[in-house]
């Protein structure tokens, strides 16, 4: 493995015989610690968001769980 650091990124080497699925894994939550590290976003907030996307999921999906709804 090789790390290279240049002006605007950092390139990182890895053979070819490791593998996939682990590094894509790793690679999803390099893509998530990019995406929040500027948010200003609080726990509550997310808590928020979370609980009103299930909310929604139920709305749309409660038929497939609860006959005659």
């Amino acid at each position: 493995m090789t790390v290279e650091r240049t002006a605007d990124e950092i390139i990182i080497r890895l053979p070819s015989s490791m593998d996939i699925e682990g590094i894509m894994e790793f690679l999803s939550y390099l893509q998530f610690k990019e995406i929040t590290q500027k948010s200003q976003a609080t726990q509550e907030d997310a808590d928020r968001l979370a609980k009103e996307a299930n909310k929604n999921w139920w709305e749309r999906n409660k038929d497939k769980y609860l006959p005659g709804a």
